[in-house]
């Protein structure tokens, strides 16, 4: 035999020595001594020989090591040397020898043997014997080689086995651990009424293996040893010791009164915690404890542990190769301290008793009082052990034996207790008397009062607590934001009162008051109280108003205030002023506009912060005009204007005049200190228009005034009024001029018109005549342009005028007698103004806003015009209303000059254009370069751009246009490609991304390394290629998507981080195919954020992604664990990055440290979805993350090393269970809460809420119960699947299939097929039919023969499933018969022949006719809700049948989802959350947590009307601008983005009422504060302008029907609903629901108008909400859906009791969610602000309740046939179904073909099919032959298991023990393994 084990050490041959023979050329030439003799020859002394072996050696090693432990001595010796005598040995300790023979280089295997003086003597003596006493030759004869110690006494005992499975062992080790039991079990007499023998392993946490009274024989427990599983962990004794102490040696678990007990611990390292006192509790106990110690043990923490004396009761052997030396020793001291606690026992049982009727009281927070009844006999003491339920270090207390009570104090608060009562004998220990109490919760302070509020402070006082050591009080802001400051004070036990100071104003505190006791904490006590807010100023008054200015006073708002701030705004909001002043009450507000509405807002100034404001308003008077003008003084050529001045703040004045038959106009300035001007130089006998205006120091200028005046004709100067002198009379008359109109004002002047307004002076004029005329116009136009206006009427509207020209006006009175005296006045229309002052701002990526100045004139609206300036793009133009100077300009691109241009729109044409320029921000990365560029790999990196949400990074071959594209993380700066072709010029291009925005392209060009050129001359040899570490054997069939998640924190360090590099590289190189048809391999390295290093579609050879791994950057941070797990599930496991459906998911976590967020949610997510996790803890890893991270078994899947250097030690465990569960035939799933084997037939169809969608012919209806949904399969739909994607090795030889179904009235009365499997010809080979005109069920298949089987079943049970219901259907396959199973009920069994395998080559197909040929097939309708294979065959012995209404036990039915529940037994989901409730005891602070995933997709809806909106186009015009006729009514949009905080404007006052609005979305605040109270109603304000569109809103409520859409895409016709489920639906939510939704019905109102009702009914089960996410563009508006069901609100949980208060500790990073009880409700929040009339989005899912009750113990099924020896292969332990597992092959024996994998992927059936349909038998009579030929290969076991035996020594001689092999027989799933052969060289058949 050639050995297959490496020496690794001298101690390693020890182990090579026990071979049954030796070859001598195992290791050279050097043959080993035989013939081993012992001799004493002293009485220390032994005398040692041996003879010399065959060949040349240079001389030998002699090695002596005592058994118990020590040094080892070695002797080289001459080859000449045959014996050696060794001195100075203990008569009573064994010794272990080795001989060696050696020469220069080699050495031979080693003759090795034990002794110990007294038996060699013992020998002799024996041997002498023999000749006197022939008839005791057989007795006294020695033991025959290979034979074993065996303990003869009749005595028995309960011997417990303690066994280190920790880490450190390792796998090859313990292999030596399980032989050593072995021969330790086989020295004694086991079973059940003789010595019995449990054990239990442990590492970091204790379990049992097997009870005591587990196994009634020795060779059942024998089997038990050889099949000891290796556990794995850490190394804690203490905790392992007391663990046996309960649960071991415990009457239940087998332990005997009145016989011997014994303890035996095998371990190889110190303990990790404290074993003294355990081991004192075991010893007290009456177990007599050994401690066997290996390699590393601690000699001296043995010696605590074990009985004395130690030189008997303590072993220690320096390898476990020696641990065969100790076993005679140690079976012998057992034996004879069995023999000796026999008789102890015997003499004492009569006296030994167990102390009963145990008692608790006086029950207190701190401690209880425990009594008892006397034990009989005489007790020296009594001893009681008391620890928490939960876990901790056991405590006792020892009372005299006269004593029956004893008080157990300082205990912790609300903890329940296990007690026992031991009764201590002289020489014995009494059983405990056990029991349990619960001490009492902490007193808590009471009646807390929060008062003397300020703005800062606020005092708090309580009622003490009696007892209590200190109070502390937590204090914080109940403000978003401020939350987190939260402030600790610590206080005596004499002080209930306080005062908080430095507190924020106007801010809600909560106050929280916990009575100390010592360390620990009592309940809370939490109140809340608002701080007073800043006194504002009060009673604001406005007095002085000018034209110009205003005087403001108001009263004082405290002596505390610095000053004031005034902001006064036009109410337009065009101009928005601020002043600070100092503690005054009055201010002038000065420079103010006329005829302007200011509104006036008054803050008070304090240290902490500004006031609410005091706001009110005002309006300037208009700018006065001169009054009273009149003339006088006339003479023929001046006269006098006189004025009344009106104000004091005249700068001059402008007075003009005009000559009215025309002329030129003269002006002249008058100082504003005057009152009158004569005007000379007038011709005589002129009439003049005289007008004046005022100018004030502002520059404002008033009104025009004029007024007509003439001049006289001669020298004589008469006063007006004039008189005139006739030409015919010589005496002179006098004419009255009649002067009916004064005061002629031309003002509100637009580009189209003048109104004209006068004051009548004589009401007797009957008319007056208005005529107008250009200024450049004749009087032939005044016939033209004239209008008559009554008397009474004094104004008068002129238009439509020319624009920007300018009128004379002339308004003439009209009596009865004729006209008076004419009045003229000049006007101009407004130009067609332009808009002022462009301004760009709020510059962003895709949009930016323009803001323009409004021109004099009114307008009716503005045209704005925009166009790119350097890239070619069409001009976009928009209109907005004359009440808009801003708008935002969106769906820009990205760093692009636009030129723009505003236009004011006018009724007669548009003004010249307002132009400017603006530029978008750049969306690109700055600093683009290259590095590391290699033959087929080049890395770019780029400086990160600071709003950047992601990267779109691609390279582009210039050569063949070949791309790579991948998207990053915004905080990802660098990107490696790999795979590139050598010498080839690349583009690589990096695309910034913000949300849903993406900038252009920045990118560079880089050529890649092109191959080395030779060199002319013959070059040396060069270095061989990097060698690619093959695959394991384990691994040939591995096919899995495989993530690695890299811790990369600082942690970890440069150096550790580069083994994990080679950790990773030997893991991956372990792996046979890398790519689509095998393995897939991804890395993400996280730390603060996770890093993809490269996805699962990355690679597609070894050598690649080896040469990636190498690459990998240390990266650094903190550890954020959870984010990179959900970072895998969001980023890695899609199809975009290479996932494939029905491939097993497997990620390796690899962590040095506790997470800093939350592990436990996603993945245990994730692993319902299917995911195996690995994790992999190194150091200061918390192992119990680890073990909440891992799949279970945590055996199987949680790793554990002490540091980085360790990783070899797991490498091949992890390499084979990770190889395993990617070659497992039934991949895991997650069912009902527990792994099983098997597949979710409903998500490999896609009928799943998130994808039923895309299936054709399938909707989703209420299942049995309205929570559950179900899926509608519609009359030839042919719902399929390839098998390859859904069975790629086939179907295993046992299993079951489970339908929840139910068959519909339109369902076909043919038979049709449930679920069939079809071959590539459309030829059936398994699956279940239905007749629903016979009602019959039939299940087909072929078995292993090839031959078609068929069992059909029927009777009334059968035919229930046809009559309409919903039923749940098993079929339990197994290899002898066919089960059938209905609701839970068995109906029927059959027997079949074991089923051959499948091909994977055709399809699977839900519901199709058996009538049905080739591919295009037709299907039966029918509602299907579940549909599983469960890879197993006791799966329908355990359900339940929970989702049949009649059949539904709540008590042992876990609670339907998002239901409610009014039975306290059966509590359901948490409710609605509830106000908040008081802070808990402080923790560490927190971190932000991660943006919560996308929720799944809603489900199909019906046709709706509205089609989807499209995208934004450029901003259509304003309805004021262009008026046309009125269109049909509009349909009600969409609630309107939410703006970003604008500038702060002064709040207005109210307006008056206008017209009912839709409810708007509540704003953001402003900065400076929230509005005053409401003022008086005053008029309605200009609207503002629009704000910036901000993030998404939420769905605003149901507009009005508006005019219908285009017509959407035709659904799926529905079916109508299950009226009788509706109907018993609504029957149970009105009976146990009723009075929980009146009570919420103000919240839930819309709830029972959500069952479905429509021909279809869609329904959305919501997930759990996840954090907000980044902003997100607002999305075209959906088809309306039907709404779904709303579940019904759980009802309110009790108030749990708090958790109790930790040991305070340093702040440290953020830990795990504690585990706690529920803190006590809060009082209720203040009153927010007022919600929309809508229905909220749900709130998160509350935590899980408490664990039901457990269910009723299922009956025990009939023995089965024995099976073949066990082995237990780790992939079983998963619940991996992994094929194989036959004997020899018989007839009934099954064959196992496995076929290959195969991805899965949505496919479209015919791509499958390619060529003529094959013709296809109807299933009716299945004459097929084998569908398709196979020659099954018989299966094999695997290699035998090498384990070497100990073998007896001689008396006299020792020959060279060896090694005995044995078998066992293991399933191995490779179709070409090796056949197997025993010991003896034999086949197993032989």
């Amino acid at each position: 035999m050639v050995c297959r084990y490496k020496i690794q050490s001298c101690f390693l041959l020890a182990f090579l020595a026990v071979t049954p023979f030796f070859i001598s050329d195992v290791q050279g030439q050097v043959s080993p001594p035989t013939r081993l003799r012992y001799n004493v020859v002293g009485p220390d002394s032994v005398q040692i020989s041996w003879k010399a072996p065959k060949g040349q050696f240079t001389g030998y090693k002699l090695l002596v090591t005592p058994s118990s432990g020590g040094k080892t001595n070695q002797l080289i010796l001459q080859n000449t040397a045959t014996k050696a005598i060794i001195q100075g040995l203990i008569p009573d300790q064994n010794y272990a020898l080795q001989i060696i023979a050696f020469s220069e280089d080699k050495e031979s295997k080693p003759a090795q043997g034990q002794f110990r003086i007294k038996d060699i003597e013992r020998r002799k003596d024996t041997s002498k014997s023999k000749v006197k006493d022939p008839e005791k030759t057989n007795a006294s004869k020695p033991a025959p080689e290979g034979s074993l110690f065996t303990c003869k006494t009749p005595a028995i005992a309960d011997i417990v086995i303690l066994v280190d499975g920790s880490w450190s062992i390792g796998r090859f080790n313990f292999r030596l651990v399980r032989l050593f039991l072995e021969n330790l079990v086989s020295a004694f007499n086991v079973g059940s009424e003789k010595t019995r023998v449990g054990l239990a392993q442990y590492s970091g946490d204790p379990r049992i293996e097997w009870h005591l009274n587990a196994y009634g024989t020795k060779e059942a427990v024998l089997d038990a040893v050889r099949n000891l599983p290796y556990k794995g962990g850490n190394t804690l004794t203490g905790l392992a010791l007391t663990y046996i102490l309960e649960n071991s040696f415990k009457p239940e678990a087998g332990a005997r009164p009145g016989v011997s007990k014994i303890g035996i611990l095998i371990t190889d390292g110190k303990s990790q915690d404290d074993v003294i006192p355990p081991a004192k509790n075991l010893r007290d106990a009456g177990i007599e404890l050994f401690a066997i110690g290996v390699k590393n043990a601690d000699i001296n923490e043995l010696k605590e542990i074990a009985s004395e004396p130690d030189s008997t009761h303590v072993y220690n052997v320096a390898d476990f190769n020696f641990m065969h030396t100790i076993v005679e020793g140690l079976t012998r001291t057992v034996c004879s301290r069995v023999e000796e606690q026999e008789k102890e026992i015997k003499g004492t049982i009569a006296s030994l008793g167990t102390p009963s009727d145990l008692v608790t009281s006086e029950v207190t927070a701190r401690g209880f009082r425990v009594s008892w009844a006397h034990a009989p006999g005489k007790v020296e003491k009594y001893r009681v052990v008391y620890y928490p339920t939960r876990g901790g270090q056991p405590e006792e207390v020892v009372v005299d034996g006269s004593e029956s009570t004893a008080v157990l104090k300082n205990l912790m608060s609300l903890t329940e207790y296990q007690i026992a009562v031991f009764a201590i004998y002289s020489n014995a220990a009494s059983e405990g008397l056990r029991g349990t109490e619960t001490t009492l919760a902490l007193p808590m302070a009471s009646d807390l009062q929060l008062y003397d509020v300020s703005q800062s402070s606020m005092r708090v006082r309580w009622n003490g607590v009696l007892g209590a050591t200190g109070y502390m009080i937590l204090y914080a802001p109940l403000t978003e934001g401020l939350a987190a400051d939260e402030k600790e004070i610590k206080i005596g036990e004499t002080s209930t009162d306080l005062e908080l100071d430095g507190l924020l104003p106007n801010t809600e505190y909560t106050v929280t008051v916990y009575a100390m006791f010592g360390e620990e904490a009592s309940d809370p006590l939490t109140g809340q109280e608002t701080t007073l807010p800043l006194s504002p100023p009060a009673n604001l008054k406005f007095s002085d108003v000018g034209h110009n200015s205003a005087k403001l006073s108001w009263d004082p708002a405290s002596k505390n205030v610095n000053g004031y701030r005034i902001m006064y705004v036009k109410t337009d909001g065009t101009e928005t002023n601020e002043v600070e002043v100092g503690r005054v009450s009055t201010h002038t507000l000065k420079n103010l506009a006329p005829l302007t509405e200011y509104t006036v807002a008054l803050f008070s100034q304090y240290d902490e912060g500004q006031s609410e404001p005091l706001t009110g308003s005002f309006t300037t008077k208009r700018v006065p005009a001169p009054q009273h003008l009149e003339i006088d003084e006339v003479s023929t050529d001046s006269f006098r204007v006189s004025w009344k001045p009106t104000s004091s703040d005249i700068a001059f004045y402008r007075l003009a005049w005009i000559p009215l038959d025309g002329g030129e106009s003269e002006e002249v300035v008058i100082n504003g200190d005057a009152d009158s001007h004569v005007i000379e130089g007038l011709l005589p006998d002129t009439e003049y228009e005289v007008s004046l205006l005022a100018v004030f120091d502002d520059e404002s200028e008033s009104e025009v005034v004029a007024i007509l005046g003439a001049t006289s004709a001669s020298a004589t100067t008469v006063p007006s009024p004039v008189s005139t002198t006739s030409a015919t009379s010589p005496e002179p008359s006098t004419a009255v001029f009649r002067t009916g109109v004064r005061n002629l004002v031309i003002d509100d002047e637009t580009t189209s018109s003048l109104r004209v307004t006068w004051d009548i002076s004589d009401y007797s004029a009957q008319q007056f005549r208005v005529t107008y005329l250009t200024a450049e116009g004749d009087r032939a136009e005044e016939a033209v342009r004239m209008v008559m206006v009554p008397g009474r009427q004094n104004t008068l509207l002129l238009h439509p005028l020319l624009p920007d020209t300018e009128y004379k006006v002339t308004v003439t009175p009209v009596y009865s007698d004729g006209e008076g005296v004419s009045v003229s006045a000049p006007g101009k229309t407004l130009p067609l103004s332009a808009p002022r002052n462009l301004r760009v701002s709020e510059e962003w990526y895709n949009r930016l806003r323009i803001s323009w100045d409004a021109p004099p004139s009114a307008t009716m609206g503005y045209r704005v015009v925009y166009k790119p300036v350097n890239t070619p793009g069409p001009a976009l133009e928009t209109f907005v209303g004359d009440d808009i100077n801003t708008i935002l300009i969106l769906n820009l691109l990205s760093g692009t000059e636009y030129s723009v241009k505003v236009f004011a729109s006018y009724s007669t044409g548009f003004s010249d254009a307002l132009t400017g320029v603006a530029k978008t921000l750049y969306l690109g990365v700055p600093n683009l370069d290259s590095y590391q560029v290699r033959m087929t790999s080049l890395c770019a990196q780029w400086q990160l751009h600071r709003h950047a949400t992601a990267y779109r990074v691609v390279i582009e071959s210039l050569e063949d246009g070949k791309k790579q594209e991948v998207n990053l993380g915004g905080g990802t700066p660098r990107h490696c490609f790999f795979e590139l072709m050598p010498g080839t010029k690349y583009k690589v291009s990096v695309h910034t991304q913000l949300q849903e925005l993406e900038g252009p392209a920045v990118s560079i060009t880089e050529t890649t390394l092109p191959f080395p050129t030779q060199p002319p001359t013959t070059p040396s040899t060069p270095p061989p290629p990097p060698t690619i570490p093959p695959a394991k054997e384990v691994c040939k069939a591995a096919k899995a998507d495989l993530a690695f998640l890299v811790d990369g924190s600082w942690s970890i360090g440069d150096d550790n981080f580069n083994k994990i590099i080679n950790f990773l590289y030997s893991t991956v190189g372990a792996l046979d195919k890398i790519g689509p048809d095998g393995t897939q391999v991804a890395i993400i390295q996280f730390s603060d954020d996770p890093r993809t290093e490269f996805k699962l579609n990355a690679y597609k050879t070894k050598e690649t992604l080896l040469e990636a791994i190498q690459q990998i950057a240390y990266k650094g941070g903190n550890t954020k664990t959870g984010k990179a797990i959900k970072h895998a599930r969001e980023i890695l496991f899609t199809g975009d990055a290479g996932m494939r459906r029905g491939i097993p998911k497997v990620l390796v976590v690899i962590t040095d440290g506790r997470s800093q967020d939350d592990v436990n949610k996603v993945s245990r997510e994730m692993q319902l979805d299917g995911f195996t996790f690995f994790a992999i803890g190194v150091a200061d890893a918390d192992y119990s993350e680890l073990v909440n991270i891992g799949s279970k078994p945590s055996e199987r899947h949680v790793f554990f090393v002490d540091d980085f250097d360790a990783f070899t030690k797991i490498e091949d465990e992890l390499i084979t269970f990770v190889c395993e569960t990617a070659s497992a035939t039934c991949p895991l799933v997650v069912k009902d809460g527990n792994n099983f084997a098997g597949f979710k037939m409903m998500e490999m169809f896609g009928l799943v809420e998130k994808e039923f969608s895309s299936v054709e012919g399938v909707s989703m209806e209420p299942g049995t119960f309205n929570v559950f949904p179900c899926y509608r399969l519609h009359k030839d739909a042919l719902v399929s699947q390839p098998t390859k994607y859904l069975h790629p090795e086939g179907l295993p030889s046992d299993y079951t299939i489970t339908f929840l179904f139910r068959v519909l009235p339109d369902t076909p009365q043919e038979p049709f097929a449930l679920w069939e499997i079809l071959n590539e010809a459309y030829e059936p080979l398994v699956g279940v039919i239905l007749d629903n005109g016979g009602k019959t069920l039939t299940f087909f298949n072929y078995d292993y023969k090839g031959d078609f089987q068929t069992v059909t079943f029927e009777g009334p049970e059968i035919r229930k499933i046809f009559y309409g219901s919903f039923h749940k259907l098993h079929v339990v396959i197994s290899k002898t018969t066919a089960k059938i199973i209905i609701d839970c009920k068995e109906v029927g069994e059959k027997t079949i022949n074991a089923a051959g395998n499948i091909s994977s080559d055709g399809i699977e197909v839900l519901g199709r006719m058996v009538r049905s040929r080739g591919p295009r097939d037709n299907s039966a309708p029918l509602q299907l809700q579940m549909f599983d294979i469960i890879c197993a065959t006791s799966w329908a012995n355990r359900d339940k049948c929970c989702e049949l209404p009649g059949l539904r036990d709540e008590e042992n039915c876990p609670a339907l989802p998002h239901a409610c529940s009014c039975s306290e037994a059966n509590k359901g989901p948490l409710g609605p959350p509830g106000p908040p409730g008081g802070p808990g005891v402080r923790g560490a602070k927190g971190h932000r947590g991660d943006p919560g995933p996308k929720g799944p997709d809603g489900p199909r809806g019906e046709i709706g009307v509205p089609g989807p909106q499209g995208p934004p186009g450029p901003q259509g015009p304003s309805g004021l601008s262009i008026q046309g006729l009125p269109g049909p009514p509009g349909e009600k949009g969409e609630k309107g983005d939410l703006g970003f905080p604008g500038l702060q404007g002064v709040p207005g006052a109210s307006g008056s009422p206008g017209r009912d609005g839709a409810q708007g979305q509540r704003g953001f605040p402003g900065k400076d504060g929230p509005t005053g109270p409401q003022g008086p109603p005053g008029p309605m304000g200009i609207p503002g302008a629009p704000g910036v569109p901000g993030v998404t809103g939420s769905q605003g409520p149901q507009g009005d029907v508006g005019a219908p859409g285009p017509p959407g895409a035709k659904g799926e016709r529905g079916e109508r609903g299950d009226l009788q489920s509706q109907a018993m639906v609504r029957a149970v939510a009105r009976q146990v629901c009723e009075q929980l939704i009146q009570g919420h019905m103000a919240r839930y109102n819309s709830i029972l108008n959500q069952i479905p009702s429509q021909s279809v009914s869609t329904r959305t089960i919501a997930g759990p909400p996840g954090e907000p996410g980044r902003p997100g563009a607002p999305g075209p508006q959906g088809e309306q859906g039907s709404p779904g069901m709303q579940g019904f609100p759980g009802s309110p949980g009790q108030p749990g009791r708090p958790g109790e208060r930790g040991l305070p500790g340093e702040k440290g990073e953020k830990g795990n969610p504690g585990v706690g009880t529920q803190g006590p409700r809060g009082p209720p929040g203040s009153t927010g602000p007022p919600g929309e009339s809508r229905t909220g989005s749900p709130g998160p899912p509350g935590s899980p309740g408490p664990r039901g009750p457990a269910g009723h113990t299922g009956s025990p099924g009939s023995a089965g046939p024995a099976g073949p020896p066990g082995y237990c292969d780790p992939s079983s332990c998963a619940g991996y179904g992994m094929g194989g597992g036959y004997g020899e092959p018989t007839d009934q024996d099954i064959p196992v073909v496995q076929l290959p994998h195969n991805s899965y992927q949505i496919y479209d059936p015919e791509d499958l099919y390619d060529g003529e349909q094959q013709p296809y038998v109807v299933h009716g009579s299945y004459p097929l032959p084998s569908p398709y030929s196979q020659s099954y290969p018989s299966p094999h076991l695997a290699q035998p298991e090498f384990t070497p035996v100990q073998e007896e020594m001689e008396a006299v001689e020792l020959r060279s023990p060896g090694i005995s092999r044995f078998a066992r027989r293991i399933a191995k799933r490779s179709a070409t393994t090796p056949e197997r052969t025993k010991a003896n060289g034999k086949s197993p058949s032989q």
